[in-house]
């Protein structure tokens, strides 16, 4: 059985566009909407890459602008350049 790993992100117009973008990118990702923030599983990894957020936004995004709208997480951290990676390892 693969564990979820998820993200929760404050639900404000900085963060909508980010959470579009996680969910293209990570299609078994559920994406739950609740009045002040978007909480998101998906098994095993999810990735959030630089270029789609950069193309729902319409504009350069360093990845670490992502902890600007991040509540909590749920898995082990690896954050690049161009990516942010949550997963259980191995």
């Amino acid at each position: 059985m693969t564990r979820n790993v998820s993200i929760t992100l404050q639900n404000n117009d900085d963060a909508r566009l980010i959470i579009e973008a996680i969910a293209e990118d990570n299609p078994e990702a559920v994406v739950n909407q609740y009045p002040a923030m978007v909480k998101i599983d998906c098994p095993g990894k999810l990735i959030v890459k630089q270029e789609t957020v950069e193309e729902k936004l319409g504009r350069d995004w360093d990845v670490q602008e992502i902890h600007l709208s991040v509540i909590s997480l749920a898995g082990n951290v690896d954050e690049e350049d161009d990516y942010f990676e949550l997963s259980w390892g191995a």
